[in-house]
C-alpha cells in the first residue's frame, strides 16, 4: 500500500526503528528518536545498495517519489549509473564549483604571473579586477560564465561609464584569466575569446607633440621661466628633450645607473616598458644638464636624479614634466611623450639617420622574425653619434629662434 503524507506526518517512535514502504524501493524510515529519513533500497551490478535522499518533513513524499524515478532512470542508462555515484559525483562537483569561482582563479593567476611583472603593473592588474570584475562575477563559478553575462554584466557598466579603453583591457584581462582556468581544467571555454567587436573603441590619439618649427618658441618659454618652474623640473624638461625618454624613463633615474665618464645612461629593465635593459649615450648637453642636476641634490643624501621637491627620499611624482609644459602654455599641443614622436620624426628627416638606429634608441621592438632577439649595445656607435647630433640640433635651432641655448648660456657663465 502506499504512502499518505498523512501517515508519513503521523508516524510515531517506536522502541526499534522501522521503515514505512511506498513502493519501488522507496521507503520512510522511521528513527527511534521521532527524525525521518527518505531511502531508496536499489540493486546495481546485482548488488544490493541503499540510497539516503533526505530528512522528512523537508523532503516531501511528492519530491522523494520524484528523487526515485530520477534514480530509476539512472539505472536504466546503457550503461546503467549507479544513484549513489551520481549524488557524490554532483555533491563535489558543486564543491568544485564553489572553490574555483572566477575571483579565485583570477587570484591565482595574478600570483602565478606578479613575479614577472613590476610592482606597479601587478597592482594595476588586481586593483582593476577589484573594481571592475569582483563585484560583478568575482563570486560565479568560472565554468559557467558566459559571453553575455561577462558583456552585459560586467564590461558594459565599465563602458557606460565612458571608459573605453578600461573595458577593453579588461575584457583582455579576463580572457588571460579564462586562459589559465582552461590550462587547469576549471573551465572549458573563454568567454571573452568571443566577445571580440562586441565593445565600442576609442579612436586612437596619438600623442601630442610639437612640430620642429615650434621648438624654439617652446625653448624660448622653458629659459624664460615665467612659469617659475622650480630648477629641477626645467632639467627634467631639458633631458626629456636631450634623450627622448619615457616619462616614467626619467622621472625615475638613478644616479647608480648614469656613467659620466662614458656618457652613458643604463636604464635597468624593471623601469623600461618592454621589461629589458636599455642604453642611452649622453650628449654633452645632456651630462651638463646632469651636472647641475646632481650638484644641486647631492646634499639629500637620494638616490634619484630628479627628487621629489617634498619627500626626496621619493622620485618625482609621475605626470611633474607634463604638468611643467602645461603652465608654460603647451598643454595643448605637447606632452612629456611627444619628445619621442618629435625626435623620432626630425632625427629622420633633418639629421638623415636610419629608422632601425632610431627605433633602437627608442628602446621599440625591431621588426620582423627577429624581433624578439634584443642587443642593448646594437648600433651603440652610431647611437652615441647621433644622440649628440640630435642635441647640437636643439641647440642651434634654439640659437635660430634667438634663444641663447643651454650650452651657450653655461660656456658664457
Amino acid at each position: 500500500m502506499k504512502l499518505s503524507d498523512l501517515a508519513c506526518k503521523s508516524a510515531k517512535p517506536k522502541d526499534k526503528q522501522y521503515k514505512m514502504f511506498d513502493g519501488g524501493g522507496l521507503y520512510l524510515l522511521v528513527r527511534t528518536n521521532g527524525s525521518k529519513l527518505w531511502q531508496l533500497k536499489y540493486r546495481y551490478l546485482k548488488k544490493e545498495k541503499v540510497f539516503s535522499i533526505g530528512q522528512y518533513p523537508l523532503i516531501s513524499l511528492a519530491e522523494a517519489r520524484q528523487a526515485r524515478d530520477n534514480a530509476k532512470r539512472l539505472l536504466l542508462q546503457n550503461p546503467p549509473i549507479d544513484p549513489m555515484a551520481h549524488k557524490e559525483d554532483n555533491k563535489r562537483q558543486a564543491i568544485r564549483k564553489a572553490e574555483n569561482t572566477f575571483k579565485a582563479v583570477a587570484l591565482e593567476w595574478h600570483e602565478l604571473n606578479k613575479e614577472r611583472w613590476s610592482d606597479n603593473y601587478a597592482y594595476k592588474i588586481k586593483k582593476g579586477l577589484e573594481l571592475n570584475v569582483f563585484p560583478h562575477i568575482g563570486h560565479r563559478p568560472i565554468a559557467e560564465i558566459t559571453p553575455p553575462e561577462l558583456l552585459n554584466d560586467c564590461l558594459k557598466k565599465i563602458e557606460k561609464r565612458g571608459s573605453l579603453d578600461i573595458a577593453g583591457r579588461t575584457r583582455q584581462i579576463c580572457g588571460q584569466v579564462f586562459r589559465y582556468g582552461i590550462q587547469t581544467g576549471k573551465c572549458e571555454w573563454n568567454a571573452a575569446e568571443n566577445l571580440r567587436g562586441a565593445l565600442k573603441t576609442k579612436k586612437t590619439e596619438h600623442f601630442r607633440a610639437l612640430d620642429i618649427k615650434e621648438v624654439p618658441d617652446f625653448l624660448k618659454a622653458l629659459e624664460r621661466n615665467e612659469a617659475r618652474l622650480f630648477e629641477r623640473t626645467r632639467r627634467a624638461v631639458w633631458l626629456s628633450l636631450y634623450t627622448f625618454c619615457r616619462p616614467k624613463e626619467i622621472r625615475m633615474a638613478r644616479w647608480q645607473d648614469i656613467d659620466f665618464e662614458e656618457g652613458l645612461w643604463t636604464i635597468p629593465a624593471e623601469i623600461m616598458k618592454m621589461k629589458r635593459e636599455h642604453i642611452v649615450p649622453l650628449s654633452s648637453q645632456a651630462l651638463a644638464v646632469l651636472g647641475e642636476q646632481k650638484a644641486e641634490v647631492e646634499v639629500l643624501n637620494t638616490p634619484w636624479v630628479f627628487p621629489s621637491q617634498v619627500r626626496p627620499k621619493n622620485p618625482m611624482s609621475d605626470g611633474t614634466v607634463n604638468k611643467a609644459i602645461k603652465r608654460l602654455g603647451y598643454g595643448k599641443d605637447m606632452v612629456a611623450h611627444g619628445f619621442r614622436a618629435l625626435a623620432r620624426t626630425t632625427i629622420r628627416e633633418k639629421l638623415g639617420y636610419d629608422s632601425e638606429i632610431i627605433e633602437r634608441q627608442l628602446a621599440h621592438k625591431a621588426s620582423g622574425p627577429l624581433g624578439e632577439a634584443y642587443d642593448r649595445t646594437q648600433f651603440l656607435p652610431e647611437r652615441i653619434k647621433m644622440m649628440q647630433e640630435w642635441a647640437n640640433y636643439l641647440d642651434a635651432v634654439a640659437s635660430e629662434g634667438k634663444v641663447i641655448s643651454l650650452t651657450e648660456k653655461r660656456k658664457k657663465a
